[in-house]
């Protein structure tokens, strides 16, 4: 294996491409419809490749893909430089914690994004 580039599903896809705008990353790639919606954006910031789909994009082709927004999964982000990071974002998104040493030697903080998913930086020793 290489890497895992998860395909997030969402419901607004220009506000979570904003959202992930304001985290430092970068639009990459999108899939506009004919009648010029967009349907799918690739967003990048270093080496933290994602993608956003749009729930209603995948609408009867995988009956498993059905809850509305957020839910049980954490995207779980290592970086460097937590600080500086930190910093050049906290007044631009409501974070959940702050910078915290945890047990295990990591330097974390998370935050919700637009779409209900926990998202956990951090920084290891």
């Amino acid at each position: 294996m290489k890497s895992i580039s998860p395909n997030i599903f969402v419901n607004d896809l220009p506000a979570t491409i904003i959202f992930y705008t304001k985290l430092g990353f970068n639009l990459t790639d999108e899939v506009t419809t004919p009648e010029g919606e967009k349907v799918f954006a690739l967003m990048t910031n270093g080496s933290v490749i994602f993608m956003f789909q749009t729930f209603a994009s995948i609408e009867g082709q995988h009956p498993m893909v059905r809850r509305a927004d957020g839910g049980s999964l954490l995207l779980y982000i290592s970086l460097n430089n937590i600080q500086q990071y930190h910093d050049d974002i906290k007044d631009h998104v409501t974070l959940l914690t702050g910078l915290e040493q945890t047990f295990y030697g990591a330097t974390e903080f998370s935050l919700c994004d637009n779409n209900n998913y926990l998202l956990t930086f951090a920084e290891h020793d």
